[in-house]
């Protein structure tokens, strides 16, 4: 049921978020805050993420190569 209804909500609260990502809320507040993300909507004092918004970032985002030492 939950998994439903993170499908069908355009706005995602930190809560939601967190499951989402399946990360936890430190991560996610870090995320929201200190990010330039064009997903986050501040409503008041709350944090939101705009779900199709969401998306198309983890989209462009993944796939990044991570530099290794050799």
């Amino acid at each position: 049921m939950t998994e439903k209804v993170l499908v069908d909500k355009k706005l995602l609260n930190i809560n939601e978020f967190c499951t989402y990502l399946g990360i936890g809320q430190t991560k996610a507040r870090e995320i929201m805050t200190k990010t330039n993300n064009p997903f986050t909507v501040r409503l008041g004092n709350r944090l939101y993420a705009n779900k199709i918004l969401l998306d198309k970032w983890i989209d462009s985002i993944s796939g990044n190569k991570v530099k290794r030492e050799n």
